[in-house]
């Protein structure tokens, strides 16, 4: 437990974020909300990573879709994934 703990600390902090993964060689070592046990998910990520190691991308890439966007952070030989909500912007009336 108290590895687990270690693991994810500060994965719960970030803001508006819905869900977290911590990956290392393919197996999804903790994971919390819309990506509790999200092996499927794990693995395309992963995937991603390995893929894009082989161009040179900034340090925390960022994957966007419409309401949410995917924060992968590369540490040692784990991957470290928040799923966020992206925030509404209101139009500006002029």
């Amino acid at each position: 437990m108290a590895a687990t703990a270690a693991l994810t600390q500060g994965l719960e902090r970030v803001p508006d974020q819905t869900g977290y993964l911590v990956i290392c060689d393919g197996a999804v070592l903790a994971s919390s909300g819309d990506l509790e046990n999200d092996e499927r998910t794990a693995g395309v990520i992963s995937e991603l990573v390995n893929t894009a190691c082989a161009f040179r991308l900034p340090r925390c890439p960022r994957v966007v879709f419409g309401e949410h966007s995917f924060l992968v952070t590369i540490s040692g030989q784990k991957l470290f994934v928040v799923k966020r909500q992206n925030s509404v912007r209101e139009p500006v009336i002029v």
